[in-house]
């Protein structure tokens, strides 16, 4: 397994890079190709004790921001980290990207490079939600802010068919992000998805409220880019601040740290079960390759995990 990786992608690049890698080619035995300038990547591995040994690095000096035009990963940017391991991701030179860099150049570049897969319009982000029954599928979380509810469709098509194959689930459940759970409830867009999504063939099981997700009382949850990213940033913040919240409560007094002693074990399986970094990162579907963002503050577990995850998912294409 190859896996072609942006080195010069994220905010903590390109240490937390290399060390991600080196972490995911030592416990799963992957081979890398490094995509940045080749001088820098070398003196940081040297500098911070990182072997390179099976990773091979694609040459790049130029990188393209997050404060850049996306589109310029087309144009002035053409040759960026994340352009040439887009490339070589098209030319079949490994088997997955990995990139924490800019969303937006990452999405037009796995569209207008990789392509996109027949017969889809737009791909979409799918992010993993943690929630009490297992990880469910938010699709879209920001790629397609404006959407017509043949885009939502094909984004329901595209999740039932991640998780089957990526996660082996036997027949996933499909719900519609909406302001209410009855079929009448929403505007134009949602109401025209809930009856085309009703004809497909995939098990869609109606409308979803945006308080119920955490329980999993579905698989997959569908919605416009817009409404996916809210989701998406929402349940972010509210774990991070259950999380501290804990904490904080725990460490009051001497009563309250030995009661953390009593259920550490428990509070330790929940916080794994909110980490974002357990998840590692968000596969871009609808193109015509295995194409996944790492989160753009990845640390090397984060970027190790989006490793792994991008490696699963490139065994069952």
């Amino acid at each position: 397994m190859k896996i072609i990786a942006d080195a010069f992608g994220g905010d903590n690049a390109p240490l937390e890079i290399l060390k991600g890698c080196r972490g995911a080619a030592d416990e799963f035995g992957f081979s890398f190709t490094l995509a940045g300038d080749k001088s820098k990547i070398e003196s940081c591995a040297a500098q911070n004790g990182i072997s390179l040994a099976g990773m091979d690095i694609l040459h790049s000096a130029d990188i393209i921001g997050v404060e850049e035009e996306p589109s310029e990963i087309l144009k002035s940017k053409s040759e960026s980290s994340m352009a040439v391991g887009l490339k070589a991701l098209a030319a079949e030179n490994g088997d997955a990207f990995v990139s924490a860099g800019s969303t937006g150049a990452l999405i037009i570049g796995a569209t207008f490079i990789v392509k996109r897969s027949e017969g889809i319009k737009r791909p979409a982000i799918g992010s993993i939600l943690p929630s009490a029954k297992g990880p469910v599928l938010l699709l879209d979380s920001g790629a397609n802010a404006e959407c017509h509810a043949e885009n939502l469709v094909q984004f329901a098509q595209m999740g039932d068919s991640f998780m089957k194959k990526a996660m082996g689930m036997g027949n996933p459940s499909v719900r519609l992000a909406n302001i209410g759970t009855e079929e009448t409830k929403g505007d134009k867009l949602r109401l025209e998805a809930f009856k085309l999504l009703k004809d497909e063939n995939i098990r869609f099981d109606g409308n979803i409220e945006a308080r119920d997700i955490p329980f999993g009382v579905c698989d997959i949850v569908v919605a416009d880019g817009f409404t996916g990213n809210i989701i998406l940033k929402m349940y972010e913040g509210v774990a991070a601040m259950m999380l501290s919240g804990l904490k904080d409560i725990y460490k009051k007094n001497l009563l309250s740290k030995l009661s953390y002693l009593m259920v550490n074990k428990g509070f330790s399986k929940m916080r794994e079960s909110l980490d974002y970094k357990n998840y590692g990162g968000a596969p871009i579907l609808g193109v015509k390759g295995v194409v996944v963002k790492a989160h753009g503050s990845s640390d090397a577990r984060t970027f190790k995990n989006a490793v792994r995850q991008a490696a699963a998912a490139a065994k069952q294409i």
